[in-house]
């Protein structure tokens, strides 16, 4: 969840209220049917034929309902999935049920959702890897999560970064969980202070926003162990003066990566230069054991 907190106005909610309702509007996204709770799997393609049901005797194995059901066969071939169903099959696209071989991922198209009963899934790319992400919309996750626990909402954690752009297009390496390295370009360097001391975070683009991997002392014990994310809306204006690129850093904003609430995501790791020395007491703590 990428949206943030504009500063607030004189007439209308305080900045904890803003937070706060920021937070609701996190808890919502996670329990939606895009979000991270209802991970079911994540089964990696063969190259060439994969054949897929509920069950133990497919290539890709979903969960059994009522009874083993054959639902068809992907083909992993030259950078693209085909889905080929069972005749008879119950699985659906958009809503419309697939009788005839579909084209469900190429590189240049987004991926096609299938669905049959409560399951959904699609294919996602990991460097050369493809695998298939299967969402249960009735999963028991949905049903016992409730909310995630926070530090107090603290304004001076609502911090001024001066945003430095490198001069020239610059990457820098971010390692995912699954020991996988991808050059992402890099947006920014963020320059902030904080009790009389300077820090600085790297950060990448998201869509409109600025995207930031860190860690600190506290993910010891009290925040997700493999650091936090914190996304941050872009400068107005990246103009010759340094005040043209001062932008908000909100740690009260700091969540935690989808790898905290399932063992199904792919989550890009802080690099080390995004190690923090301080402790940030602000944002998400700690959930779950993934």
């Amino acid at each position: 969840m990428a949206a943030s907190v504009g500063w607030r106005n004189p007439d209308g909610p305080s900045y904890k209220e803003q937070i706060d309702a920021w937070h609701q509007t996190r808890i919502n996204s996670l329990k939606s049917e895009t979000g991270w709770l209802n991970l079911a799997g994540l089964f990696w393609l063969d190259n060439g034929k994969n054949s897929i049901g509920r069950g133990t005797d497919f290539a890709v194995s979903f969960p059994v309902a009522d009874a083993p059901v054959d639902l068809g066969t992907l083909y992993l071939e030259k950078e693209s999935v085909r889905f080929v169903p069972k005749a008879g099959a119950s699985v659906s696209a958009d809503g419309k049920p697939i009788t005839e071989p579909l084209v469900i991922f190429t590189h240049n198209q987004k991926p096609v959702v299938l669905a049959h009963g409560s399951l959904r899934w699609f294919i996602i790319r990991r460097g050369s890897k493809y695998g298939v992400r299967l969402r249960d919309l009735d999963s028991p996750n949905l049903k016992e999560f409730q909310t995630i626990d926070r530090y107090p909402v603290d304004e001076s954690w609502r911090v001024k970064a001066r945003l430095e752009t490198p001069t020239t297009p610059t990457t820098i390496p971010i390692i995912d969980v699954l020991g996988l390295t991808s050059q992402q370009p890099l947006a920014g360097t963020l320059v902030f202070e904080r009790a009389g001391k300077t820090y600085r975070l790297d950060a990448v683009e998201e869509g409109d926003k600025l995207f930031i991997l860190f860690g600190d002392p506290t993910n010891d014990h009290e925040t997700y162990g493999a650091g936090r994310f914190l996304y941050a809306d872009r400068p107005a204006s990246t103009g010759a003066t340094s005040e043209n690129r001062l932008i908000i850093l909100d740690f009260n904003q700091s969540i935690n990566p989808p790898c905290a609430f399932t063992p199904y995501a792919t989550c890009p790791i802080p690099p080390k230069q995004n190690k923090l020395a301080i402790a940030v007491t602000a944002g998400e703590k700690r959930y779950g054991e993934h």
